[in-house]
């Protein structure tokens, strides 16, 4: 019979019961890969194959391969008819790109967000800017109105000489 003591030590050597234990062996070592330049590799690949440069070069392969299984003398042909091979290799190709080309929009997409988020923060910044300039713009107009303008005091000088001179004239 083992104490509670000892079920307590083998409990905490087995790990915790509400959490699964870890049951995969490092057979292998991880294999550490840059994910930054592995996303820029996948983002190379897709800009490819999205040109009309990978449709020439893909077209010219598979007029090549169906003109050798079809033309050469039967010893050489390596995927005759039905050419099994090629579809394969096809396949091969598309289950790589597929991944590669999602892997890409999904960078693109993050870039995408973070330039949303900074052309939102500049458009509000530039909203209270213009928020402030019109304050400020208001409360000059505001201000102007209390000043004296060139205009007013050419008018009250005109005005004061109409009356000195009018009171020049009068009879004392």
């Amino acid at each position: 019979m083992s104490t509670g003591l000892e079920r307590a030590r083998d409990q905490r050597r087995l790990g915790r019961l509400d959490q699964p234990r870890d049951i995969r062996r490092q057979l292998m070592p991880r294999l550490y890969y840059d994910p930054e330049a592995f996303g820029q590799f996948s983002e190379n690949i897709a800009r490819f194959l999205g040109t009309a440069r990978f449709l020439v070069y893909m077209t010219f392969f598979v007029v090549v391969w169906f003109g050798w299984n079809m033309l050469v003398p039967g010893g050489l042909r390596f995927d005759p008819y039905p050419f099994i091979f090629l579809t394969l290799m096809l396949s091969l190709q598309a289950s790589y790109a597929a991944p590669l080309i999602l892997l890409a929009q999904n960078r693109q997409d993050y870039r995408d967000r973070v330039q949303y988020e900074g052309d939102r923060a500049r458009h509000e910044r530039n909203v209270s800017d213009t928020e402030y300039l019109t304050r400020e713009v208001a409360s000059l107009r505001m201000a102007m109105n209390e000043v004296a303008t060139r205009d007013w005091i050419r008018d009250e000088l005109q005005h004061l000489l109409k009356e000195l001179e009018s009171r020049r004239e009068e009879p004392r």
